[in-house]
């Protein structure tokens, strides 16, 4: 997300009697992979919101606000969390335009294009899901926090825009729902914290495999256990 980028280049710096000096560790991520997922999570999730509201019969400038909701929301929590700077988001341009001219786009198009968007929306919703969760994982890497903060950072950046979504428009989150799909964005931070994946083809093989198994579960309906208490009746 656009937040994320900046913060980690503030944090990147380290004062060292009173001369701000780069860290060159926090160098060492590859910054086109960091932010193509940004991107393709941003297009993805900014996509998914804004057919949401159209859905629920928004105006133009709902649609706006819940497409930007949904793509920026899942960093925004997850900065507040980790405590990192949330105002940073509005310091970066390309993300949000780019979000903005995908809602745009989503708006204008004809609605059969849409309805045929609406058709693979569980696809989109597992690439936006796969790349915010690796993009989650990798902020929280070059921030040095622990695997299970990595852990925490990746589901967040996956699942929390999708979940203000869900809740702004009245629904029951994607996340709450049967198919595993929280799973998947926690497999993407244990991958990137623990396994130590890194280099751009592993992100890139590992975010074919989240987008993957997120399909396999929404097809099968994979589900995690549960145990539901109804009033008994009688």
């Amino acid at each position: 997300m656009a937040a994320n980028t900046l913060w980690i280049r503030i944090d990147s710096c380290v004062r060292q009697n009173g001369i701000i000096r780069r860290n060159s560790e926090a160098e060492s991520l590859d910054w086109d992979v960091f932010q193509l997922f940004s991107l393709i999570g941003t297009i993805a999730f900014a996509a998914s919101g804004a057919i949401v509201a159209m859905e629920e019969d928004y105006d133009i400038l709902g649609v706006i606000v819940l497409g930007l909701v949904t793509a920026f929301g899942g960093g925004v929590v997850r900065n507040l969390l980790i405590g990192a700077p949330v105002a940073t988001l509005w310091n970066e341009s390309l993300f949000l335009n780019t979000a903005l001219g995908s809602i745009i786009v989503m708006f204008l198009l004809p609605m059969k294009w849409i309805h045929h968007w609406k058709r693979a929306e569980a696809f989109f919703d597992a690439i936006g899901l796969a790349a915010f969760a690796i993009q989650g994982a990798l902020y929280a890497v070059e921030a040095n926090l622990p695997i299970n903060a990595v852990m925490v950072a990746a589901m967040l950046t996956g699942i929390g825009g999708g979940m203000i979504r869900d809740m702004m428009a009245g629904r029951k989150p994607l996340v709450l729902r049967d198919e595993i799909y929280a799973v998947w964005a926690l497999a993407a931070g244990f991958a990137i914290g623990m396994v130590n994946v890194r280099s751009t083809w592993e992100l890139l093989i590992l975010f074919g495999i989240i987008v993957t198994f997120r399909m396999l579960s929404v097809h099968y309906k994979w589900k995690l256990p549960r145990r539901a208490l109804r009033k008994h009746r009688g």
